[in-house]
């Protein structure tokens, strides 16, 4: 058994523009730093001292920096990056607003987005990054068992919480803010939801 907290990256200018990124590769602004700061402040007050840590990363440089900022605050080494965690790609939707996207293609978590990822391969990719990255991490710390945190995005994180809730959550419209942390108990291939905002308080 492995605890795996996912934590979505600092914000960027396309965040604040209301812009879709997907697997565009925009940078963190100043508000994402402190977001990402402010995690690692959170998640080093939150940690079990006992137990080693792992932080891990998308490689989109976004997420990446986010990690690298988390792993500086708990004292840990620079963390790994795993493609398979970066962002659902959107397709002809990067680049454009949700207004933008909406006048094209309808309500956001219903339009079907030419050239976009399908959701099913998204959850299939994600799963696949979380087990790589638990494995990783597990070889790395043996024999104590880790708690690997893993910065990456959005909608891949809002896939993983639907698989592992049997699609209750989140609900449509909530949005996961930046910065916020979901956390997971990962056993062999089963995958189960412990704290997440998307949660009902």
């Amino acid at each position: 058994m492995t605890i795996i907290t996912l934590v979505r990256h600092g914000e960027t200018d396309w965040n604040r523009t209301r812009r879709i990124q997907g697997s565009s590769n925009i940078p963190l602004n100043d508000t994402g730093r402190a977001q990402a700061r402010a995690a690692g402040t959170a998640l080093a007050e939150a940690l079990d001292p006992l137990t080693p840590s792992v932080v891990v990363s998308s490689d989109l440089s976004r997420a990446n920096e986010t990690a690298r900022i988390i792993a500086e605050i708990l004292d840990l080494p620079a963390p790994r990056t795993y493609p398979a965690l970066r962002e659902r790609g959107y397709g002809d939707a990067e680049g454009l607003t949700d207004v933008e996207v909406f006048e094209r293609w309808g309500p956001w978590h219903t339009a079907d987005v030419p050239n976009a990822e399908p959701w099913a391969e998204v959850t299939t990719r994600a799963l696949r990054g979380i087990q790589e990255a638990v494995a990783d991490a597990r070889s790395l710390v043996a024999p104590a068992s880790p708690h690997v945190i893993a910065v990456a995005h959005g909608a891949l994180i809002r896939t993983v919480i639907s698989h592992a809730t049997s699609g209750e959550y989140p609900e449509p419209g909530h949005k996961l803010a930046n910065g916020s942390a979901h956390t997971f108990r990962v056993e062999d291939a089963w995958l189960s939801l412990l704290t997440s905002s998307a949660l009902p308080v």
